[in-house]
C-alpha cells in the first residue's frame, strides 16, 4: 500500500470517529494516533482536497480549509472499509540505536551503555505514558463502541515498552559483564 493510500487510511478513519477541521483532525492523529502513526499537514490537506473532489469527504462551514469543518460521506466510508481491507504492508526498520549498536566497537563499550540506558528510560517513560492514557481513557471512552480497539494499540504500546524494557535491562547486563574494552 503506498504512503499516500495510509494517508487517506489515517484522514478516512479519523473522520469516521467524527466531523472535524483540518487542524483538529491533524491534531487528533498526533494526540491520539501519534504513538505508531505521523501525518504531517503537507500530507492532510493535499489528501482532505483528494477526498472531496473524489466525493469521499464533505466540506461544510467557511470558505477556508482552516475553518472548514469535513465530513465522511458513504463513499468516503466505503474507501475507508476497502482500504483498511488491504494486506498490511510493513515498512522496512530503521532504527539508529541497534545500527549503533551493531558497530559497538567501533563505538565502544561505555558509549553503548550510556545508549542502552536511554533507551530503557525511554521505554519506562513512554510505558508510564500509555498506563495513564489507558487508565485515563478506560475512564472516558471505556463505553464507546471504538473503545476496544483503541484498547488494543494502547496494548500495543504497553507491551512494546515492556519488552524494551526487559531488553535493555539483559543488554546492559550482558555489557556490565563483559570485561573487554
Amino acid at each position: 500500500m503506498a504512503r499516500s493510500s495510509q494517508t487517506e487510511m489515517a484522514v478516512l478513519g479519523g473522520l469516521s470517529i467524527e466531523p472535524m477541521t483540518a487542524y483538529a483532525l491533524r491534531e487528533a492523529i498526533r494526540d491520539v494516533l501519534g504513538h505508531f502513526w505521523s501525518e504531517s499537514f503537507g500530507q492532510i490537506y493535499p489528501t482532505l482536497n483528494a477526498l472531496e473532489e473524489a466525493g469521499h469527504v464533505r466540506r461544510e462551514g467557511g470558505p477556508r480549509a482552516r475553518s472548514s469543518v469535513y465530513a465522511l460521506t458513504p463513499s468516503g466510508l466505503a474507501r475507508l472499509r476497502d482500504l483498511l481491507a488491504e494486506p498490511v504492508q510493513e515498512a522496512q526498520p530503521r532504527n539508529g540505536l541497534l545500527l549503533r549498536l551493531f558497530f559497538g566497537r567501533v563505538l565502544g563499550r561505555d558509549r553503548c551503555l550510556e545508549l542502552l540506558r536511554d533507551a530503557r528510560d525511554r521505554a519506562r517513560a513512554q510505558l508510564g505514558e500509555y498506563e495513564g492514557m489507558l487508565a485515563q481513557l478506560t475512564a472516558t471512552e471505556g463505553h464507546t463502541p471504538d473503545w476496544p480497539y483503541m484498547r488494543l494499540t494502547l496494548l500495543a504500546g504497553i507491551h512494546q515498552c515492556r519488552a524494551g524494557v526487559a531488553w535493555a535491562d539483559e543488554c546492559l547486563t550482558t555489557l556490565e559483564g563483559d570485561p573487554t574494552p
